[in-house]
């Protein structure tokens, strides 16, 4: 199984999952070119794409979903409240509407042989989910867009290889920072994002033996930065007794604006 971030950040997310012949996108919030940009990138064609699942309806995540599927008609996976935005959203343009299922969360479905579980997530959106892989042998997750975590979505999260997970903001930096008010509560409330603690302590219930990559993701342009971050993860980790080092798992940083972060389990 592979990950490899296209790009992951507060102004456009788009990641590839890759497991055997099968290759799912994880959000199309850049534009078609970026996304064919990065898939060639990473030697994968946008016409082998199988699938494309959308954890929900903001336009860092869905921008360049309308333009890609006219010129690559997959089947897209999402919740029916998103489904209906994308499909009456005059940026997405006209597309196919047969080409979009409906999933709810809860819901495991299947791509060729690869298990998609969709979870339950706490965001401002319409029916927000992030999602688990699993192809028989390894798994993998992409968790992003959660203002705080829940047990049910701890219990989810178990048991993975690696996992892409969100680290937004540094808590002090957009308290300070020049956000107006009602956007910062936005950020730290229930419904907003994980904060590199936050994010550090959700990976300290869910680390476990088989972890082998950690990717931090969703950093936001203005309230962080990947060194931060890290530092933050780590030291949060480690106050939780996990030593990174000691059980041989890399963290890495996903680049907001570029592909990188091609990990193999």
């Amino acid at each position: 199984m592979e990950i490899a971030s296209i790009c992951s950040g507060s102004s456009g997310n788009c990641i590839l999952v890759k497991s055997d012949d099968i290759n799912i996108l994880v959000d199309a919030g850049i534009s078609n070119k970026r996304i064919e940009g990065g898939l060639n990138f990473f030697d994968t064609s946008p016409n082998e794409i199988d699938a494309i699942v959308i954890t929900h309806e903001h336009s860092d995540h869905i921008k360049g979903i309308g333009v890609f599927l006219r010129a690559h008609p997959v089947t897209v996976y999402a919740t029916k409240g998103t489904i209906d935005y994308i499909l009456n959203s005059s940026s997405t343009g006209e597309v196919d509407e047969d080409l979009f299922e409906e999933i709810e969360s809860g819901e495991e479905f299947f791509v060729g042989n690869m298990k998609i579980n969709a979870l339950s997530t706490s965001h401002d959106a319409s029916d927000s989910v992030c999602y688990r892989f699993d192809d028989g042998k390894k798994s993998c997750a992409i968790v992003t867009d959660l203002g705080y975590y829940h047990d049910e979505l701890v219990d989810s999260l178990q048991n993975l290889d690696a996992i892409l997970v969100e680290a937004n903001h540094d808590l002090k930096m957009l308290e300070v920072g020049p956000y107006p008010y009602h956007l910062k509560s936005r950020i730290w409330s229930d419904e907003g994002h994980l904060s590199n603690e936050a994010c550090g302590q959700l990976l300290s219930e869910i680390i476990s033996d088989r972890m082998q990559y950690i990717i931090l993701g969703h950093l936001s342009k203005d309230n962080n930065y990947p060194e931060l971050a890290f530092e933050t993860v780590r030291n949060e980790l480690m106050f939780n007794d996990i030593d990174i080092k000691e059980m041989d798992i890399e963290i890495k940083v996903a680049r907001r604006d570029q592909p990188s972060c091609d990990i193999i389990i």
